[in-house]
C-alpha cells in the first residue's frame, strides 16, 4: 500500500497547482486524476487569461483577483502565455450606459482601461465590425491550459511530487472522524487499492460534490456547461470582449494560428456532459457577428464544451447568477478532520486557490515554509546555447514551439533522441510542428496510455487537419517503439479519431464535411480500421 501525507484529487489547474505548492514546501503528496491531466475543465475553455474586466461590475473581488494573478502568471508561466492584450468593444447593439459603469468598476479594482478611437481599433484589428461604437485596451492575454498544467506537474516532480492518472476515488477511509486513507480504482485495469494519508484535498472541479458525497458530506457544486468554437484562422491578434454584462458568445481569443469563440452557459446534471450540439454552434455564430460581421466566412475546425464548477451556498443560484469566486471548505466543520474541498474559481486564479488551500493544510501539518509559487518560474528559461542547438534539428519556428512546450529539460531529452537517431526529427504533425522524437518522449511518460494523452502533451492533431495525417504517423511511431500500451494499433486509431469526431460532428457542413470525408477515406477506405472490407475477398 502506498503512503503519503496529502492526497490531492483532480488533475486540472487547481489540483496540479496545489501539488506543486505542497511539494515546494516539503510536504509529501500524490495527485490522483480519473482521466488524463487537463482532460476536464482546464482544457475545455477559451484560454483567456482574464484581466478581470469581465467581472469588475458584478463581482469586484473576482475582478481584483484576476488582475493580480494575471500579473503573476505572465511572469512565472511566460512560456504558456501569449501577451496579446485585449479589447473591450461596445457594439451598436449594446447599452451605452453600461460603458461608464464598467470603466468606473475597473478603476476601483485596479484594472487599467485605455480608450482608443474606433479608427485606431480598426487599424489594429481590421476584421472588427465597422459598426462598433467604442473600444478600450486591457491587459488580457491568451494562455495554453494544457501547457500550464503540464509545466506545473514538471515543477512538482522536481520537488518529489507523484501523479497517478486514470485513477478514480471510490472511498474515503476514516477513523474517529479523522481521514486515514483513500480507496481508488485504476480505470484501465479495474485494480482496487488503498493509499494511506493524513489529509485529502478535493480539487475535483465539477466532480467535487461527488467526491464529498463519498464521505457523507454535501457540497453544492452546480456543473455549468460552456460550448466554444475553434476557427482555423487568426481572426484577431488580440482578445476581443464585448462590452456589455457577461453573456453568451462575448469573447474571441487567438491561439497560435486559430481563434476560439465562446462561450455559452447552461446548467447540466452531469459534470461530464461535454458534448456540444449544432444549435449551440449556430447561436454562437449569430451572437459573434456583432463583433466580426464576416465570421461565417471563416472555416471552423471543431466545437467543444466543458463544465464550470460553480459553487454557491445558495442551491438556487445557477449559471451566470453564481459567483466566479472560489471557496475553501474545511470539512472539519462537518465532522471529518483532514478533508478539504476547494470549489468555484476560474483558471486565471488557480495559483491563488492553490496557495490558500496549501496554507490551510500546512497550518494543520505545522509546516512553516512560506509559499513561493508567485515568484518561482514553472520551468527554467531555455538558454541561448540550447536554443542554438535546437535550431540545428528543428525548423526555426518549430524550435521556439518545442522549447515553449517542453521547457529546457524536456527539450534536451528530445534533442538527445534526434542526435541518436537523426530520422526522428521528422515532423509527424505539420500543423503544430511536432517531431517524432517529441511524440516518443511524450508517449514514454508514465501518465501516457493512449494517443490522446500524447495529444494533450504535444498539441498533435489539434491543428488544421484534425488528425487526418498525424494519426497514422503517431500510431506507427508508438507501435515501432514497443510501448506496452501501444500494441493494439486498431484501438489506438479508433480512440484518437473518435475524440476528433466528437468536436467535428456539431459543425458538419461545407468545407468541414469535405475534410471529414477525406479523413474517412484514409482510415476506412485505405486502412480499413473498421474492418468493413473482407481481406479474404481481396
Amino acid at each position: 500500500m502506498q503512503k503519503t501525507t496529502v492526497v490531492v484529487i483532480g488533475g486540472g489547474a487547481t489540483g496540479v497547482g496545489i501539488l506543486r505548492d505542497l511539494c515546494m514546501r516539503g510536504v509529501d503528496a500524490i495527485l490522483l486524476e480519473q482521466q488524463d491531466l487537463a482532460y476536464g475543465t482546464s482544457s475545455r475553455y477559451h484560454g483567456l487569461l482574464h484581466s478581470g474586466g469581465r467581472y469588475a461590475v458584478k463581482d469586484a473581488e473576482a475582478g481584483k483577483e484576476c488582475i493580480e494573478e494575471n500579473t503573476i502568471l505572465r511572469k512565472i508561466g511566460r512560456h504558456c502565455v501569449e501577451q496579446t492584450e485585449g479589447f473591450f468593444a461596445r457594439t451598436h447593439l449594446d447599452d451605452e450606459a453600461f460603458e461608464g459603469k464598467w470603466v468606473e468598476a475597473c478603476a476601483k479594482v485596479g484594472i487599467p482601461t485605455i480608450p482608443i478611437s474606433v479608427e485606431e481599433a480598426l487599424r489594429l484589428e481590421p476584421n472588427l465590425s465597422p459598426k462598433i461604437k467604442s473600444v478600450y485596451r486591457v491587459p488580457d492575454a491568451a494562455i495554453d491550459g494544457f501547457r500550464m498544467v503540464w509545466q506545473n506537474v514538471a515543477s512538482a516532480r522536481k520537488y518529489g511530487g507523484r501523479v497517478l492518472t486514470y485513477t478514480t476515488v471510490i472511498g474515503i477511509e476514516q477513523s474517529n472522524n479523522q481521514v486515514v486513507g483513500i480507496k481508488v480504482r485504476n480505470t484501465l485495469t479495474g485494480e482496487v487499492s488503498n493509499i494511506a494519508c493524513d489529509f485529502i484535498v478535493s480539487a475535483a472541479g465539477s466532480w467535487a460534490g461527488e467526491i464529498a458525497a463519498l464521505a457523507g458530506i454535501n457540497v453544492n457544486v452546480q456543473p455549468d456547461r460552456g460550448t466554444l468554437i475553434a476557427f482555423n484562422h487568426r481572426i484577431t491578434s488580440r482578445i476581443v470582449n464585448r462590452l456589455r454584462p457577461a453573456s453568451d458568445g462575448d469573447i474571441f481569443v487567438p491561439h497560435g494560428s486559430i481563434t476560439i469563440l465562446g462561450t455559452t452557459s447552461a446548467s447540466v446534471n452531469k459534470p461530464d456532459d461535454t458534448v456540444p450540439n449544432a444549435k449551440e454552434v449556430v447561436e454562437l455564430l449569430n451572437i459573434g457577428e456583432a463583433l466580426f460581421e464576416d465570421i461565417r466566412s471563416y472555416r471552423m475546425l471543431r466545437a467543444f464544451a466543458g463544465t464550470r464548477p460553480l459553487y454557491s451556498a445558495d442551491p438556487n443560484a445557477t449559471g451566470r447568477g453564481a459567483s466566479r469566486g472560489f471557496v475553501t471548505l474545511d470539512h472539519a466543520h462537518d465532522g471529518l478532520k483532514g478533508f478539504v474541498s476547494v470549489v468555484g474559481g476560474k483558471f486565471t486564479t488557480y495559483r491563488l486557490m492553490a496557495e490558500k488551500v496549501t496554507d490551510l493544510v500546512c497550518g494543520y501539518l505545522n509546516v512553516k515554509t512560506p509559499c513561493r509559487t508567485a515568484v518561482e518560474n514553472l520551468v527554467e528559461d531555455t538558454s541561448p546555447a540550447l536554443m542554438a542547438k535546437a535550431r540545428l534539428y528543428f525548423p526555426a519556428y518549430g524550435a521556439e514551439l518545442a522549447a515553449s512546450r517542453l521547457g529546457s529539460e524536456g527539450l534536451e531529452k528530445v534533442i538527445a533522441r534526434i542526435q541518436e537517431k537523426p530520422e526522428k526529427r521528422q515532423l509527424l504533425c505539420e500543423c503544430e510542428n511536432v517531431t517524432m522524437a517529441e511524440v516518443e518522449e511524450a508517449a514514454a511518460d508514465s501518465t501516457s496510455y493512449m494517443i490522446s494523452d500524447v495529444r494533450r502533451k504535444t498539441r498533435m492533431g489539434m491543428g488544421t487537419c484534425q488528425g487526418a495525417f498525424c494519426t497514422f504517423r503517431s500510431v506507427g511511431a508508438v507501435d515501432a517503439n514497443g510501448l506496452s500500451w501501444g500494441k493494439d494499433t486498431n484501438v489506438l486509431f479508433k480512440e484518437f479519431l473518435q475524440g476528433r469526431w466528437k468536436g467535428i460532428r456539431p459543425i458538419l457542413w461545407g468545407n468541414v464535411m469535405r475534410e471529414m470525408e477525406l479523413t474517412r477515406g484514409i482510415y476506412e477506405g485505405t486502412l480499413n480500421i473498421n474492418g468493413a472490407i473482407d481481406n479474404e475477398g481481396i
